[in-house]
């Protein structure tokens, strides 16, 4: 990146991908302005930074404009010439085994979350909610399988592995905890409760219109999704 203004993260920490890029660029050590905009509540204002109006949007120095959460990092790691990745070939290909579950499961959750929420009830197609509700089931019981036999790969709370599975569960207990109960992943809840107390994480805590008041509880059963910028 150019010197200058340093880049701007746009979009609220109640998506879980905003959320992600803004723990990373702190653990990584970059600099970066923070504006909280909903691509539902503020449409206009966002549309004005990015036409696609897309969550997290990254605003280089150069006026540049990167979306999607894993292409943000990967410029940003490229660019400053670190890494929340490990070193070692044989745990970066394991490490991005454990991230790609994680962001499966994101997906399916946002999926669920938007057909719950923004579909009319008689207009909700049950064979698709079935279906991506199974798909994101098996992300977490893949991913708790590798949390409970693979300690080491999620012992650095700086890596992409902690970090992104930590931000992906608490989205997905915030919101969809009924259906996936904290009770039935306790690798998981574990490594979540841990990661969630480090600095970067209360530095950018789960907080906006779409996350539940008590999104701190695993036990929560609503679905809101008022000005939310999944």
């Amino acid at each position: 990146m150019t010197a200058g203004r340093p880049p701007r993260l746009i979009g609220m920490l109640d998506s879980p991908y905003v959320r992600r890029v803004a723990i990373a660029l702190d653990l990584l050590g970059v600099p970066f302005e923070h504006e909280s905009l909903s691509v539902f509540s503020t449409f206009d204002q966002f549309r004005a930074i990015n036409p696609v109006v897309k969550a997290p949007t990254l605003v280089c120095a150069d006026g540049a404009i990167l979306m999607d959460s894993s292409l943000i990092l990967q410029f940003v790691e490229a660019e400053h010439g670190r890494s929340l990745w490990p070193a070692d070939q044989d745990q970066r290909r394991h490490a991005f085994e454990v991230v790609a579950l994680a962001l499966a499961a994101c997906e399916k959750g946002v999926q669920i979350v938007y057909e719950r929420s923004l579909r009319p009830a008689a207009a909700q197609h049950e064979p698709w909610v079935e279906r991506i509700t199974s798909q994101m089931l098996a992300a977490y019981g893949a991913l708790e399988q590798q949390v409970a036999r693979s300690p080491a790969l999620f012992a650095d709370a700086a890596q992409h592995p902690a970090m992104t599975v930590a931000v992906v569960w608490g989205f997905t207990q915030a919101m969809l905890g009924q259906l996936v109960p904290a009770a039935d992943h306790p690798a998981l809840t574990a490594l979540a409760a841990r990661i969630e107390e480090t600095a970067p994480f209360l530095q950018y805590p789960s907080i906006g219109p779409g996350i539940p008041s008590h999104a701190g509880s695993s036990q929560t059963n609503s679905i809101r999704m008022n000005h939310t910028t999944y």
